[in-house]
């Protein structure tokens, strides 16, 4: 069998190197297209598959960089999350410690109040006592202390608070009342002058006389605080010394102020009268801070009695504010934090005792701020608490009259949702662009290496779909597809079909079918020598490229295969590759139809090719 093809080559009109035109010629307006190559099936499956392919690593790569972003900034949050609480822990507890190492004498405060109030006001006291005893013209409850200020000042110092309240005062008989108020007159300015002068306070001993009311008295709170003479009926405890010198938040001196008219410290000399040992409360009393008016302020007092042949003659009263102990805590590096203070009894105000047992406030760089009577930090951050016992008087509790409560204050710390967003950073966003950036960089480098494996892939493609279009032509469809199998079956080259290699002498079996009910045809040019010789190659060419291309059509159209052209001779076949029972039939329609189209073409081609075109005939042989 000769190498053939079934379907004919491109039908469009083209034009010739001369730039003469040649022509399409058809039988009949319905004489159908051949068919247009098309690329084998397996090259569109091979690229469906490549363009799934690369969208499934694409969204891989997608899933994946979401994930691994999303799981980095998870644990960097956590990390942070857990450094924050490891700090925060750290930082209160090292500046609770640094702020007691900066301040020696604090840590009798805050590690043990009890331990500082035996060495400090104790000692105090015992001194007190013993300058009354050396002083001939002192005796108890008529007593002076030389220099109080000052060394008050010094003693002060031990408990770390920036202005604490320091008091001293007798006690006496109701007998002794009116003898009071006239020691208070003939007293009170020397011991004045003498605090004014360590002071440096912008008052004059005038002044402060002008607002003291010498009797033992105490405020109606009823009648704007105008003093009014004491109520009780007993011993009275009126205010005598004071560290530093000021009025009180009435506008009046506290000389002679009854301190057994107040329920909080009334308590603590009943604890101390019996025990003959400091006590300690927990309070809230109105202030008058200047320019702030009335505020409520929290503190913690402690009496101290002085005794005198085992029997309180007078007392010491230490007044520690809380909030000036916070606003002097250097928290800079804490950025804020709230302060719970937690009592073991409740609170006792000016009107008695409340039910709260804590207090709270916000730290800051910036000071203090007093939030109120409740436990005010963020539930959130339970697990951040910082925990100190900061006031034990260590007592038993079986000492105590009955019905009164022993005060132990604990100090809880915790970090705020402000504190938190200041310590964290951009870290995990940072690291989560890292993250992010690697896979863009990575999915990049895909991109271009599909983009240049593709390209060459194209380039590949396009070089076998060409080498098929050609096989196509010369085969057979079926033929093309029996010589593909052969050649993967029995050739490793990167070409199906090399044209140094028939298969013949490699063990390939030759390509070869009997084709028993066949007819043949046979057509030649009658003329065409004499014509070609006396025309241009390139209008020889147009000529039988434009028959020839109507013989295809015409061959396409009946079924009809075509199996070479030789010159101007046209071979063609019927009843293969497919069989035909009608194949004779079929061929002499076709060599009908090709001479009808032979003198259409010729006579068309007359005008170009010269007027002798037209003379020439198409001889027609059928074998069959």
């Amino acid at each position: 069998m000769s190498k053939s093809s079934s379907h004919p080559t491109d039908w469009s009109t083209s034009e010739s190197n001369n730039g003469m035109s040649h022509y399409d010629s058809s039988y009949g307006e319905d004489t159908p297209e051949p068919p247009a190559y098309l690329a084998p099936d397996v090259a569109n499956r091979e690229e469906k598959a490549v363009t799934r392919s690369k969208f499934l690593v694409s969204l891989v790569l997608l899933l994946a960089v979401s994930g691994a972003a999303t799981a980095t900034y998870v644990l960097m949050e956590e990390e942070q999350s857990n450094d924050f609480a490891v700090v925060v822990s750290c930082r209160e507890d090292y500046h609770i410690r640094s702020y007691i190492v900066s301040n020696p004498h604090i840590a009798m405060l805050i590690l043990s109040i009890g331990n500082s109030v035996r060495s400090g006001l104790d000692a105090y006291s015992v001194f007190i006592s013993s300058e009354v005893k050396a002083d001939a013209n002192s005796s108890w409850p008529f007593v002076t202390i030389s220099h109080y200020s000052k060394k008050s000042e010094k003693i002060s110092e031990l408990f770390g608070f920036k202005r604490p309240v320091l008091g001293m005062s007798p006690l006496i008989r109701q007998d002794q009342k009116d003898n009071w108020t006239s020691f208070v007159l003939e007293s009170a300015p020397a011991w004045y002058q003498e605090s004014l002068d360590n002071e440096g306070n912008k008052f004059t001993v005038d002044e402060l006389m002008n607002v003291t009311f010498p009797f033992v008295h105490q405020y109606n709170f009823t009648d704007n605080f105008n003093p009014i003479p004491s109520q009780n009926s007993g011993p009275l405890l009126p205010y005598w010394y004071k560290y530093p010198l000021e009025p009180s938040g009435t506008g009046t001196a506290t000389t002679s102020y009854d301190f057994l008219a107040a329920p909080s410290v009334a308590d603590l000399f009943q604890v101390s009268n019996l025990t003959l040992r400091p006590s300690l409360g927990f309070n809230k009393n109105l202030n008058n801070s200047e320019g702030a008016g009335f505020q409520w302020v929290v503190d913690s007092q402690i009496v101290q009695p002085i005794t005198e042949n085992g029997e309180i003659v007078g007392i010491l009263w230490l007044r520690l504010p809380w909030s000036e102990f916070f606003d002097n805590l250097n928290v800079d590096s804490l950025f804020g934090m709230v302060a719970v203070i937690r009592s073991s009894c409740e609170i006792i105000t000016g009107e008695g005792i409340d039910t709260a047992k804590e207090i709270s406030y916000l730290i800051g760089a910036s000071g203090s701020v007093y939030l109120g009577q409740f436990d005010a930090h963020d539930i959130r951050y339970n697990d951040h608490l910082v925990s100190r016992v900061i006031l034990d008087i260590d007592l038993d509790e079986d000492q105590f009259p009955e019905g009164y409560c022993l005060h132990k204050l604990t100090l809880d710390l915790y970090p705020t949702k402000e504190s938190e967003a200041t310590f964290r950073t951009i870290k995990p966003l940072a690291y989560m662009g890292v993250v992010v950036a690697i896979f863009v960089f990575t999915s990049l480098v895909f991109l271009l290496y599909d983009f240049f494996v593709g390209k060459r892939q194209r380039k590949f493609m396009d070089r076998i779909v060409k080498q098929d279009q050609i096989v196509s032509n010369v085969f057979p469809t079926a033929i093309r597809d029996r010589l593909y199998e052969s050649g993967r079956k029995g050739s490793d080259q990167d070409c199906l079909l090399d044209p140094l290699d028939s298969g013949l002498g490699s063990g390939a079996a030759p390509l070869a079918d009997l084709f028993p009910e066949t007819t043949i045809l046979f057509a030649d040019i009658a003329g065409f020598t004499a014509w070609a010789s006396a025309r241009e190659p390139a209008q020889v060419f147009i000529l039988l490229e434009t028959i020839y291309g109507g013989f295809d059509k015409q061959a396409y159209r009946h079924s009809v295969f075509k199996v070479e052209t030789v010159g101007d001779c046209y071979v063609a076949v019927a009843g293969l590759p497919e069989p035909d029972k009608d194949h004779a039939l079929a061929v002499c329609r076709f060599a009908r139809d090709c001479i009808k189209t032979m003198n259409d073409t010729t006579l068309k081609l007359e005008v170009s090719l010269g007027p002798d075109t037209s003379d020439l005939e198409l001889r027609v042989g059928i074998h069959r």
